[in-house]
C-alpha cells in the first residue's frame, strides 16, 4: 500500500511507503455471527483501509475506533472481494465527520487525479477603473497541470502590472478547490515573500507555506521565480463566496494577516483542511484529512473563513466587487492613480 500527499488542500506532494499490513486486528478477525461471510482477502483489504484512517486521520483522537470498525465490518459482512468493501470504507470516512475525506475506486481515481490539460480553465485578469487589477483564479485540479496555470497567471499579473495597476482584487469566488500550490504561485508577486501560513497536524507539527521570489519554495526549481511587481506590497482585496473551498480557502488564509488587505463577500465553504491520498492494493484511493490550516500569525481555522466585509451575492449586481474596488481606491497607493 502506498500513501502519497496530494494537495487537495495544502499538503506538499510527496511519496512515502507505508508498512505493509501484516494482518488484521483481533476485532477485525472475530467472526461477526452466522451472517458474516467475508472472504479473507476482503477482510484484509478493509482492515488495511481502516488502519490507514486510524493512523493518519486528523480527528483520530476523537473517533470511537472500535465502534467505527465494528460498523464497517458489519456493513461488509457479505464481502467476497475488495470492491465489495468500498461501501463500508465510504461509510467509515463519513463516520469521521471531518467533512473533507473521501474515497475513489480504481476507475474514479485517475479521473480525479489526472485532469487533462485541455480541460484546464486558466486564470484571467481585468484592469478596472481606478487602476485596479482583478485576477480571477479558477480551480487548479493537480500539480500535473499546474505549469500552464502558473504561466497564464504570471503573464496576466505582469501585463496588468505593466499597465500601472495600484491595487489588486484576488477573486476566489468560483474556486472550489483542488491543488493550492498553483494558485499560490499565481498570486505570489502580489502576496509577497515569506511564510504566509502553514498546515498543522494532529500532533502539533507544522509544515509552513513559504514563498521565495513569488514562488512556493518547493516549486522554485520547477516554476522558477516570478517577475516582481513594479509597485511591491500593494493593497489587496480578496473576494470569497460559499463556493470558495479547500485549496482556495488555503489561499484565502495566506492573505490573512497581510498588511493592507481585506476580504469581501461571503464566508467560505468551511473545509480549511489539508488532505493526503493513500493508494490501496487495487489502485483505489483513500483521500484523508490529515491537517488543519493556520495563517501567518498562527491562527488555526475551523469551519468557514469569514470575510472582513460581508456582502451577500445577488443576481445582476456584483456588490462585492464594487465594494472591494471602492475600498482599494481609498488606499494610499491608489489615491493618485489615473
Amino acid at each position: 500500500m502506498r500513501g502519497r500527499f496530494r494537495v487537495l488542500s495544502s499538503v506538499a506532494l510527496a511519496s512515502v511507503v507505508l508498512a505493509a499490513v501484516a494482518g488484521c486486528t483481533a476485532s477485525d478477525t472475530d467472526a461477526g455471527g452466522p451472517e458474516d461471510r467475508m472472504a479473507p482477502k476482503a477482510r484484509a483489504y478493509l482492515a488495511s483501509a481502516l488502519d490507514v484512517m486510524e493512523k493518519h486521520a486528523l480527528v483520530t483522537e476523537d473517533v470511537d475506533w472500535p465502534k467505527l470498525r465494528q460498523d464497517a465490518f458489519a456493513e461488509a459482512r457479505q464481502a467476497r472481494t475488495p470492491s465489495d468493501t468500498y461501501r463500508a470504507i465510504r461509510q467509515g470516512l463519513r463516520d469521521l465527520n471531518d467533512e473533507h475525506s473521501t474515497f475513489y475506486d480504481p476507475e474514479a481515481a485517475p479521473e480525479n487525479l489526472n485532469t487533462p490539460a485541455d480541460d484546464l480553465i486558466l486564470p484571467e485578469g481585468h484592469r478596472l477603473a481606478g487602476s485596479i487589477g482583478q485576477l480571477i483564479l479558477p480551480p487548479e485540479p493537480s500539480d500535473r497541470v499546474a505549469a500552464p496555470y502558473v504561466r497564464s497567471a504570471r503573464s496576466t499579473v505582469a501585463e496588468l502590472d505593466g499597465q500601472g495597476v495600484c491595487g489588486w482584487i484576488i477573486d476566489l469566488r468560483s474556486n472550489h478547490g483542488g491543488d493550492m500550490w498553483g494558485p499560490l504561485a499565481a498570486v505570489g508577486p502580489v502576496l509577497g515573500d515569506g511564510t504566509v501560513g502553514s498546515v498543522v497536524y494532529a500532533d502539533g507539527k507544522k509544515s509552513p507555506w513559504t514563498l521565495r521570489n513569488g514562488t512556493p519554495r518547493q516549486y522554485l526549481d520547477k516554476w522558477g521565480p516570478a517577475k516582481p511587481l513594479a509597485r511591491p506590497a500593494p493593497p489587496v482585496a480578496v473576494l470569497t463566496s460559499r463556493r470558495t473551498a479547500s485549496a482556495a480557502e488555503a489561499v484565502t488564509i495566506a492573505f490573512r494577516g497581510r498588511p493592507d488587505t481585506r476580504t469581501f463577500g461571503e464566508a467560505t465553504a468551511g473545509v480549511p483542511t489539508a488532505n493526503a491520498s493513500y493508494e490501496l492494493s487495487d489502485g483505489a484511493l483513500v483521500i484523508l484529512t490529515v491537517a488543519r490550516e493556520a495563517d501567518r500569525n498562527g491562527r488555526l481555522y475551523n469551519g468557514p473563513v469569514e470575510p472582513d466585509v460581508e456582502v451577500p451575492e445577488t443576481r445582476g449586481h456584483d456588490q462585492a466587487l464594487e465594494e472591494a474596488t471602492d475600498w482599494l481606491r481609498k488606499q494610499k497607493a491608489c489615491r493618485r492613480a489615473p
